[in-house]
């Protein structure tokens, strides 16, 4: 549930008054754009009174110097935008005729992004005035099963408060709409910081998976697995504090005879520990450091370990392979450095750094040396943001995701987009990888004899079909 600021508007709408909210009965209704005009829409969605208007348009008048100048609705728009009345989200919707904007008592302002089974937006409570992100699980997958699993990630988030975790503030339904309230992180996560800006260097790195790791064991204590560990769940607030999110496929391991997906491999196929992969109904909290140790890899290097390729390609790749020593992407890495990260990602789990607690405390030494590490709220979107989901309509599908991972894929990652599951996946080039701390794979040597075999059968087999074609034709 990667919660962040991305696209839509950059300022929030200010709280409203009760007497200025509409009741449910009277919201969620959308006018037809043809016929009614924004400012119909934006009165008729009580996110602005008749007075407030007619103080608006007066004063746009006054400005110019005619009392009696007729104000156009796109200019009325700006203005309210302006006044920070209306956020721009808002009024691109009701542009739309669209006049539903509340999820029981949060009013949304703006659309922060979608996961692979629904879409996060943020909001403000109506009374309290504090910004929120507001998961939905949309109406298109609103299942028995699916509604199960929704209500356990919000009784699992309910019970975790860590300053390295993000936290859950609230849940309920509007309608046929569930909805999970969460704490709102502006910033961004690992995966578009790496991609903005390229790979951190050791002690910013360190820095930020120390944090990832703090939460973590916090989690781990209370016997909870985070099983979807990677860049896109790790958020980063402009002054440089990292929290874990998405616990959307997280489970208790003492309650996993109870978990509908705890033989399942669930996960995001970049970062799948091996364990998950061979037996995952026995997976225990080391598989989240192995995960945790294939982010560190990605936010040194900006790969992914196993670029490329199929999920079923990736996953034998984790069960058999060793990924491209990460010192061929970024030459400043220290061998003691990449000893960590080595044990982090080994595939024996009884091999494997046991505990983030030693996770920490190893990358301690590179972490307190670590200079700030800013981050800035992501430019606005070039597409057009989902209207909310409403129970009088059908929203547009989610695309649905690869058949191999229709159960696995992280299903709340805010601010990662549907589609971005293999992360740079891109073919590196064919330079032998240098060894880590562990043996290479021998499966990417090169199948010469076998290719020199093949070319020499083709070329055979084309002179004597030249041979056949010429006796024919004589």
């Amino acid at each position: 549930m990667g919660i962040h600021a991305v696209g839509g508007a950059s300022r929030p709408a200010r709280a409203r008054s009760p007497g200025q909210l509409a009741s449910p009965s009277c919201r969620g209704k959308t006018l037809p754009s043809t016929k009614d005009s924004f400012r119909r829409s934006a009165l008729a969605s009580r996110l602005i009174t008749q007075q407030q208007l007619d103080r608006v348009i007066e004063s746009m008048r006054r400005e110019r110097g005619e009392p009696h100048a007729t104000i156009g609705d796109e200019e009325l728009a700006a203005k309210l935008i302006e006044l920070d009345i209306l956020t721009s989200y808002q009024v691109a919707q009701l542009k739309e005729g669209r006049t539903k904007f509340n999820l029981g008592p949060y009013i949304i302002t703006d659309f922060i992004g979608q996961g692979g089974m629904g879409q996060v937006f943020k909001a403000v409570h109506e009374m309290m005035g504090r910004e929120s992100a507001v998961k939905v699980l949309p109406l298109s997958r609103a299942t028995p099963d699916a509604v199960l699993n929704f209500t356990r990630e919000i009784r699992t988030q309910a019970q975790l408060d860590h300053p390295n975790l993000v936290r859950a503030y609230d849940a309920g339904y509007d309608g046929n709409v569930y909805y999970l309230v969460t704490e709102y992180v502006p910033g961004t996560d690992l995966r578009r910081l790496i991609r903005s800006r390229g790979p951190l260097n050791m002690q910013q790195a360190a820095h930020v998976i120390a944090q990832a790791a703090r939460g973590l064991e916090y989690a781990h204590q209370r016997g909870l697995i985070h099983r979807d560990v990677k860049p896109g769940n790790i958020l980063v607030t402009p002054a440089g504090q990292a929290k874990v999110s998405d616990l959307g496929l997280s489970g208790f391991r003492h309650l996993a005879s109870e978990d509908p997906r705890a033989n399942k491999i669930v996960g995001t196929p970049d970062y799948l520990s091996p364990e998950q992969i061979r037996s995952p109904s026995s997976i225990t909290s080391v598989s989240d450091i192995y995960s945790l140790g294939c982010t560190l890899y990605y936010a040194i290097t900006g790969k992914v370990p196993f670029p490329g390729g199929t999920t079923a390609e990736k996953a034998r790749r984790h069960l058999e392979e060793t990924p491209w020593h990460p010192r061929r992407f970024n030459p400043e890495i220290s061998e003691d450095f990449v000893d960590i990260l080595a044990e982090m990602m080994e595939k024996d789990p009884e091999k494997r750094i046991q505990t983030c607690a030693v996770v920490i405390a190893r990358l301690e030494p590179w972490a307190i040396q670590a200079g700030p590490l800013v981050t800035q709220p992501e430019a606005p979107s070039f597409w057009t943001p989902p209207p909310l989901p409403t129970q009088g309509e059908q929203p547009d599908a989610v695309p649905p995701e690869e058949p191999w991972n229709a159960d696995s894929a992280s299903q709340w990652s805010q601010g990662t987009a549907t589609g971005a599951l293999h992360q740079d996946t891109h073919p590196t080039s064919d330079v032998p990888p240098l060894t880590l701390a562990y043996p290479r794979s021998q499966t990417r040597e090169p199948q010469l004899p076998l290719l020199l075999i093949i070319s020499s059968v083709s070329l055979l087999a084309g002179v004597l079909l030249g041979f056949f074609l010429r006796s024919l034709m004589h």
